[in-house]
């Protein structure tokens, strides 16, 4: 996998991410655990970005 194509993915995924966080922010009763695990993932997977953009 090219990293162009690499970075799309965890782009894509980041914004999945994203999406599952606002809709377990919006319940009536979030899960803080469940947040920040979300949180966790994406901050991940957005250093993983910044290493294919610092390497290109």
């Amino acid at each position: 996998m090219s990293e162009g194509a690499q970075f799309e993915s965890l782009k894509t995924k980041h914004a999945e991410l994203e999406t599952a966080l606002n809709a377990e922010e919006h319940k009536l009763q979030p899960d803080p655990q469940t947040v920040a695990d979300i949180k966790k993932q994406k901050l991940l997977l957005k250093d993983k970005m910044a290493l294919i953009e610092a390497g290109a």
